[in-house]
């Protein structure tokens, strides 16, 4: 057996954050940042599946299992061992045929697996590619979610998501805006449990006449690729907030920095992982004002999507 790679890339959610998984428009962005799978052969002989993932400080997880039941057997990470058999369970139900005695799996993730740009979601992605499975189908049996970030695993560029009757209807969006130097993103430190997130907000949304929030949401969605200047970007993006913040009954993370100069807008789970800046601060600014607050992961928008992607 060749040895087989599989690469995909990592996701943002720029809008339409919760609101997707009621229909609404989203626009999302493909990282630069992704993971690779590598899937051979063991060279030791061993009958049993071998699994070894790194991310950029090193080694992340160890795990044998066992090629009939896919158990674990031993690993160096109970709990995060347990989780990657759920999945191989899930990837098994879908081709029964798929995972022989001896096979050895190594995974490459390019990011740090707190920051939330899609560690799971990529392993699915490119299992799904592996296996030979629908990646969607993959997703509903194992982590769940809207999908968005399936569907930016193998996107060359920007993408338009929604569902619509639960299909996923994904369009590509040429958003690569003139401004572009003046978006920043800034990881808040705290990686938020999208699955927990969205249950607390279906919970709290189940009879909840939300199709004015949604259509509002879809129509700033379509915008943000036509716009051209930022002082237009940022009534779109404050816009965006005051809905979500309703929704939500959370307030806008701009009030947590009340004297940054520029539009700040949560992505994803409100609370924690990245956030979007739009500011005309230069990039040296932008980090000393983040650092004074405890923040030091600061990207400019190109570093970390592709902005040759139109």
């Amino acid at each position: 057996m060749r040895k087989q790679s599989f690469s995909a890339n990592g996701k943002l959610l720029l809008t339409g954050e919760y609101l997707v998984l009621k229909g609404a428009v989203a626009l999302a962005v493909p990282t630069q940042l992704g993971q690779t799978l590598i899937v051979g052969l063991s060279q030791c002989g061993s009958p049993t599946i071998q699994w070894n993932a790194f991310q950029p400080e090193g080694s992340w997880l160890s795990a044998t299992l066992s090629p009939d039941t896919l158990e674990v057997l031993s690993t160096d990470d109970q709990s995060k061992a347990e989780k990657l058999a759920r999945i191989l369970k899930a990837v098994r139900q879908l081709n029964p045929e798929v995972f022989k005695p001896g096979l050895r799996f190594e995974t490459h993730l390019e990011f740090d697996p707190q920051w939330g740009l899609g560690s799971s979601s990529t392993l699915l992605s490119n299992l799904a590619r592996w296996a030979e499975v629908d990646p969607y189908q993959l997703l509903k049996m194992t982590i769940g979610g809207s999908g968005y970030d399936i569907a930016c695993a193998t996107s060359d560029t920007p993408i338009f998501y929604r569902l619509e009757n639960d299909v996923p209807m994904v369009h590509s969006a040429a958003f690569n805006p003139p401004f572009v130097e003046n978006l920043f993103f800034v990881y808040q430190g705290n990686k938020q449990h999208s699955s927990n997130e969205v249950a607390r907000f279906n919970e709290k949304m189940q009879k909840v006449d939300l199709r004015s929030e949604i259509e509002k949401v879809s129509d700033i969605s379509r915008s943000l690729p036509r716009l051209t200047t930022l002082d237009d970007f940022q009534r779109a993006v404050n816009l965006h907030e005051e809905i979500m913040s309703r929704c939500l009954d959370r307030p806008p993370v701009q009030l947590q920095y009340p004297d940054f100069e520029g539009s700040l807008k949560s992505l994803g789970a409100w609370g924690g992982d990245f956030l979007l800046g739009a500011t005309i601060w230069p990039l040296g600014r932008v980090k000393e004002y983040f650092h004074s607050h405890g923040l030091d992961t600061v990207f400019q928008y190109q570093e970390l999507i592709n902005h040759n992607i139109s």
